[in-house]
Protein backbone atom coordinates (compact mmCIF):
# COMPACT_ATOMS: atom_id res chain seq x y z
CA UNK A 1 0.00 0.00 0.00
CA UNK A 2 1.18 3.49 -0.82
CA UNK A 3 -0.43 6.45 0.91
CA UNK A 4 -2.41 8.91 -1.17
CA UNK A 5 -0.84 12.40 -1.08
CA UNK A 6 -3.16 15.22 0.00
CA UNK A 7 -2.44 18.14 -2.32
CA UNK A 8 -2.49 21.31 -0.25
CA UNK A 9 -1.27 23.43 -3.15
CA UNK A 10 -4.25 22.58 -5.32
CA UNK A 11 -6.81 23.08 -2.57
CA UNK A 12 -5.21 26.37 -1.52
CA UNK A 13 -5.26 27.61 -5.13
CA UNK A 14 -8.97 26.79 -5.38
CA UNK A 15 -9.75 28.55 -2.09
CA UNK A 16 -7.74 31.62 -3.07
CA UNK A 17 -9.60 31.80 -6.39
CA UNK A 18 -12.92 31.55 -4.55
CA UNK A 19 -11.91 34.32 -2.14
CA UNK A 20 -10.79 36.53 -5.04
CA UNK A 21 -14.11 36.01 -6.82
CA UNK A 22 -16.08 36.89 -3.69
CA UNK A 23 -13.89 39.93 -3.04
CA UNK A 24 -14.37 41.15 -6.61
CA UNK A 25 -18.13 41.22 -6.07
CA UNK A 26 -17.86 43.56 -3.07
CA UNK A 27 -18.29 47.34 -3.32
CA UNK A 28 -15.03 47.79 -1.40
CA UNK A 29 -11.62 46.15 -1.18
CA UNK A 30 -10.98 44.19 2.03
CA UNK A 31 -8.01 45.65 3.89
CA UNK A 32 -5.28 43.52 5.46
CA UNK A 33 -2.30 44.93 7.38
CA UNK A 34 0.60 42.78 8.54
CA UNK A 35 2.95 44.11 11.22
CA UNK A 36 6.50 42.75 11.19
CA UNK A 37 8.92 43.57 14.00
CA UNK A 38 12.55 42.82 13.24
CA UNK A 39 14.15 41.06 10.29
CA UNK A 40 13.86 37.34 11.01
CA UNK A 41 14.49 35.68 7.64
CA UNK A 42 11.68 33.13 7.85
CA UNK A 43 9.16 35.71 9.05
CA UNK A 44 10.18 38.17 6.34
CA UNK A 45 9.66 35.57 3.62
CA UNK A 46 6.33 34.48 5.07
CA UNK A 47 5.09 38.08 5.30
CA UNK A 48 6.13 38.73 1.70
CA UNK A 49 4.12 35.69 0.57
CA UNK A 50 1.09 36.85 2.54
CA UNK A 51 1.23 40.31 1.02
CA UNK A 52 1.57 38.93 -2.51
CA UNK A 53 -1.37 36.55 -1.99
CA UNK A 54 -3.58 39.30 -0.55
CA UNK A 55 -2.94 41.60 -3.48
CA UNK A 56 -3.60 38.78 -5.93
CA UNK A 57 -6.98 38.30 -4.24
CA UNK A 58 -7.86 41.95 -4.81
CA UNK A 59 -7.29 43.12 -1.23
CA UNK A 60 -5.78 46.38 -0.06
CA UNK A 61 -2.66 44.99 1.58
CA UNK A 62 0.34 46.56 3.24
CA UNK A 63 3.06 45.64 5.67
CA UNK A 64 4.25 47.82 8.53
CA UNK A 65 7.90 47.03 9.20
CA UNK A 66 9.33 48.03 12.58
CA UNK A 67 12.92 47.67 13.81
CA UNK A 68 13.83 44.81 16.15
CA UNK A 69 14.41 47.23 19.04
CA UNK A 70 10.81 48.50 18.91
CA UNK A 71 9.27 48.71 22.39
CA UNK A 72 5.97 47.25 23.49
CA UNK A 73 4.35 50.69 23.96
CA UNK A 74 5.22 51.69 20.40
CA UNK A 75 3.79 48.49 18.96
CA UNK A 76 0.61 48.89 21.03
CA UNK A 77 0.26 52.41 19.61
CA UNK A 78 0.52 51.06 16.05
CA UNK A 79 -2.16 48.45 16.79
CA UNK A 80 -4.47 51.08 18.33
CA UNK A 81 -4.21 53.10 15.12
CA UNK A 82 -5.08 50.06 13.00
CA UNK A 83 -8.01 49.19 15.28
CA UNK A 84 -9.41 52.68 14.69
CA UNK A 85 -8.88 52.63 10.90
CA UNK A 86 -12.16 51.72 9.14
CA UNK A 87 -10.26 50.75 5.98
CA UNK A 88 -8.50 47.94 7.85
CA UNK A 89 -10.49 44.71 8.17
CA UNK A 90 -7.70 42.37 9.22
CA UNK A 91 -4.66 42.87 11.48
CA UNK A 92 -1.91 40.29 11.71
CA UNK A 93 1.15 40.73 13.93
CA UNK A 94 3.80 38.30 12.70
CA UNK A 95 5.16 36.01 15.42
CA UNK A 96 7.57 35.49 17.08
CA UNK A 97 8.13 38.94 18.56
CA UNK A 98 11.37 40.21 20.09
CA UNK A 99 11.96 39.34 23.74
CA UNK A 100 11.16 42.84 25.05
CA UNK A 101 7.56 42.59 23.80
CA UNK A 102 4.94 40.45 25.59
CA UNK A 103 3.17 38.42 22.91
CA UNK A 104 0.03 38.02 25.01
CA UNK A 105 -0.33 41.76 25.54
CA UNK A 106 -0.09 42.38 21.80
CA UNK A 107 -2.62 39.69 20.90
CA UNK A 108 -5.10 41.03 23.47
CA UNK A 109 -4.71 44.56 22.08
CA UNK A 110 -5.95 43.63 18.58
CA UNK A 111 -9.64 44.26 17.95
CA UNK A 112 -11.11 40.72 18.00
CA UNK A 113 -13.24 41.62 14.97
CA UNK A 114 -9.99 42.26 13.03
CA UNK A 115 -7.98 39.39 14.53
CA UNK A 116 -7.55 37.34 11.36
CA UNK A 117 -5.02 35.06 13.09
CA UNK A 118 -7.79 33.95 15.47
CA UNK A 119 -5.55 34.29 18.55
CA UNK A 120 -7.47 36.88 20.59
CA UNK A 121 -9.01 35.41 23.78
CA UNK A 122 -12.52 36.23 22.56
CA UNK A 123 -11.96 34.26 19.35
CA UNK A 124 -10.29 31.43 21.26
CA UNK A 125 -13.31 31.26 23.60
CA UNK A 126 -15.75 31.22 20.67
CA UNK A 127 -13.84 28.32 19.14
CA UNK A 128 -13.76 26.42 22.44
CA UNK A 129 -17.52 26.87 22.78
CA UNK A 130 -18.06 25.37 19.32
CA UNK A 131 -19.05 28.63 17.62
CA UNK A 132 -15.88 29.80 15.85
CA UNK A 133 -15.84 33.27 14.32
CA UNK A 134 -12.24 33.68 13.14
CA UNK A 135 -10.51 30.32 13.60
CA UNK A 136 -6.69 30.14 13.53
CA UNK A 137 -5.54 29.74 9.96
CA UNK A 138 -3.46 26.56 10.14
CA UNK A 139 -6.06 24.47 12.03
CA UNK A 140 -8.79 25.78 9.73
CA UNK A 141 -6.68 24.81 6.72
CA UNK A 142 -6.12 21.33 8.12
CA UNK A 143 -9.85 20.85 8.63
CA UNK A 144 -10.46 21.81 5.01
CA UNK A 145 -7.72 19.41 3.88
CA UNK A 146 -9.42 16.56 5.72
CA UNK A 147 -12.75 17.42 4.12
CA UNK A 148 -11.20 17.61 0.64
CA UNK A 149 -9.54 14.23 1.16
CA UNK A 150 -12.91 12.70 2.01
CA UNK A 151 -11.92 12.08 5.63
CA UNK A 152 -14.89 12.29 8.00
CA UNK A 153 -13.93 13.43 11.53
CA UNK A 154 -17.31 12.41 12.96
CA UNK A 155 -16.79 9.45 15.25
CA UNK A 156 -13.11 9.05 14.25
CA UNK A 157 -10.28 8.69 16.75
CA UNK A 158 -8.08 11.74 16.21
CA UNK A 159 -4.76 12.51 17.85
CA UNK A 160 -3.16 15.96 17.84
CA UNK A 161 0.55 15.73 18.58
CA UNK A 162 1.46 19.12 20.02
CA UNK A 163 -0.37 21.49 22.36
CA UNK A 164 0.58 24.97 21.17
CA UNK A 165 -1.97 27.78 21.24
CA UNK A 166 -1.37 28.35 17.54
CA UNK A 167 -2.02 24.82 16.21
CA UNK A 168 -2.50 22.03 18.74
CA UNK A 169 -5.19 23.37 21.05
CA UNK A 170 -7.35 25.08 18.39
CA UNK A 171 -7.00 22.02 16.15
CA UNK A 172 -8.39 19.85 18.93
CA UNK A 173 -11.30 22.26 19.36
CA UNK A 174 -12.15 22.15 15.63
CA UNK A 175 -12.02 18.36 15.60
CA UNK A 176 -14.29 18.23 18.65
CA UNK A 177 -16.71 20.54 16.87
CA UNK A 178 -16.59 18.03 14.00
CA UNK A 179 -17.60 15.24 16.42
CA UNK A 180 -14.23 13.45 16.46
CA UNK A 181 -12.97 11.69 19.57
CA UNK A 182 -9.86 13.74 20.30
CA UNK A 183 -6.64 13.10 22.19
CA UNK A 184 -3.92 15.73 22.64
CA UNK A 185 -0.45 14.21 23.04
CA UNK A 186 2.82 15.98 23.84
CA UNK A 187 6.38 15.51 25.07
CA UNK A 188 5.25 14.16 28.45
CA UNK A 189 2.73 11.65 27.10
CA UNK A 190 3.52 8.11 28.23
CA UNK A 191 4.16 5.66 25.38
CA UNK A 192 3.66 8.29 22.69
CA UNK A 193 4.08 5.80 19.85
CA UNK A 194 1.23 3.64 21.17
CA UNK A 195 -1.04 6.67 21.45
CA UNK A 196 -0.29 7.61 17.84
CA UNK A 197 -1.03 4.08 16.64
CA UNK A 198 -4.58 4.32 18.02
CA UNK A 199 -5.41 7.29 15.80
CA UNK A 200 -7.38 7.16 12.56
CA UNK A 201 -6.48 10.83 12.07
CA UNK A 202 -2.97 11.83 13.19
CA UNK A 203 -1.95 15.49 13.15
CA UNK A 204 1.73 16.13 13.92
CA UNK A 205 2.63 19.64 15.05
CA UNK A 206 5.70 19.40 17.28
CA UNK A 207 8.48 21.03 15.25
CA UNK A 208 10.87 18.07 15.42
CA UNK A 209 12.08 16.61 12.11
CA UNK A 210 10.84 13.08 11.32
CA UNK A 211 9.81 12.49 14.92
CA UNK A 212 6.82 10.36 13.92
CA UNK A 213 8.13 7.04 12.61
CA UNK A 214 6.37 4.68 10.25
CA UNK A 215 5.58 2.19 13.00
CA UNK A 216 3.83 4.94 14.99
CA UNK A 217 1.09 5.09 12.36
CA UNK A 218 -1.99 2.88 12.19
CA UNK A 219 -2.46 1.16 8.82
CA UNK A 220 -4.72 3.30 6.66
CA UNK A 221 -4.63 6.34 8.96
CA UNK A 222 -4.80 9.88 7.61
CA UNK A 223 -1.64 11.79 8.53
CA UNK A 224 -1.43 15.59 8.51
CA UNK A 225 2.14 16.87 8.88
CA UNK A 226 2.28 20.47 10.12
CA UNK A 227 6.04 20.52 10.70
CA UNK A 228 8.40 22.67 8.65
CA UNK A 229 11.98 21.85 9.63
CA UNK A 230 15.38 21.97 7.98
CA UNK A 231 17.03 18.58 7.58
CA UNK A 232 20.77 17.98 7.84
CA UNK A 233 21.08 18.68 4.10
CA UNK A 234 19.11 21.92 4.38
CA UNK A 235 15.99 20.51 2.72
CA UNK A 236 12.56 21.10 4.22
CA UNK A 237 11.20 18.11 6.16
CA UNK A 238 8.13 17.58 8.28
CA UNK A 239 7.51 16.12 11.72
CA UNK A 240 6.72 12.75 10.10
CA UNK A 241 9.17 10.34 8.48
CA UNK A 242 7.45 10.75 5.12
CA UNK A 243 9.02 7.86 3.24
CA UNK A 244 8.30 5.42 6.06
CA UNK A 245 4.76 6.73 6.44
CA UNK A 246 3.98 6.26 2.74
CA UNK A 247 3.92 2.50 3.17
CA UNK A 248 1.53 2.58 6.13
CA UNK A 249 -0.82 5.56 5.99
CA UNK A 250 -3.92 5.80 3.85
CA UNK A 251 -3.39 9.48 3.04
CA UNK A 252 -0.71 12.00 4.00
CA UNK A 253 0.23 15.63 3.42
CA UNK A 254 3.69 16.25 1.93
CA UNK A 255 6.18 18.84 3.22
CA UNK A 256 6.32 21.24 1.50
CA UNK A 257 3.05 21.46 -0.42
CA UNK A 258 0.62 20.25 2.22
CA UNK A 259 -0.49 22.38 5.15
CA UNK A 260 1.61 25.48 4.41
CA UNK A 261 -0.28 26.79 1.36
CA UNK A 262 -3.58 26.36 3.20
CA UNK A 263 -2.49 28.64 6.03
CA UNK A 264 -2.18 31.66 3.73
CA UNK A 265 -5.38 30.78 1.85
CA UNK A 266 -7.28 30.65 5.15
CA UNK A 267 -5.79 33.98 6.20
CA UNK A 268 -7.38 35.49 3.09
CA UNK A 269 -10.67 33.77 3.86
CA UNK A 270 -10.59 35.09 7.44
CA UNK A 271 -9.97 38.61 6.17
CA UNK A 272 -12.96 38.33 3.86
CA UNK A 273 -15.11 37.02 6.74
CA UNK A 274 -13.95 39.87 8.98
CA UNK A 275 -14.67 42.45 6.28
CA UNK A 276 -18.17 41.12 5.68
CA UNK A 277 -18.95 41.02 9.41
CA UNK A 278 -17.74 44.60 9.90
CA UNK A 279 -19.14 46.19 6.75
CA UNK A 280 -22.17 44.04 6.01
Amino acid sequence: MTARPIDGKALAAALRAEVAARAAALPYRPGLVVVLVGEDAASTLYVRNKERAARAAGFESRTIRLPAETGEAELLSVIAGLNADDAVDGILVQLPLPAQIRTGAIIRAIDPAKDVDGFHPENVAALALGAPRLAPCTPRGIFLLLRAAGVEPRGARALVLGRSNIVGRPMAALLLAGDATVTIAHSRTRDLAAECRRAEILIAAVGRPAMVKGDWIAPGATVIDVGINRGADGALVGDVDYQAALGVAGAITPVPGGVGPMTIACLLENTLIAAAARRG
